[in-house]
């Protein structure tokens, strides 16, 4: 089972143009305090509710948790 966060590095980049996917993937990993080993979505979730700067991203959060969840990685 790989974590939630390893999930969405494949949508991690640098680049100044990109998609609500990739601008959330981007703020998790600049996040020292992001929990990287985590599998469970309450967890998470948790996590973004209390941290006021992930308030624009609760949407794309439940859109990248499915996809996270459909693709096998949290087995």
């Amino acid at each position: 089972m790989k974590s939630f966060y390893d999930y969405m590095m494949r949508y991690q980049n640098d680049h100044q143009f990109c998609d609500e996917m990739a601008k959330f993937a981007n703020m998790m990993h600049e996040d020292s305090n992001f929990p990287k080993q985590v599998t469970k979505f309450s967890e998470i979730s948790e996590y973004l509710e209390l941290s006021s700067e992930y308030s624009a991203f609760i949407d794309v959060f439940d859109k990248a948790w499915q996809a996270y969840d459909d693709s096998g990685y949290s087995e």
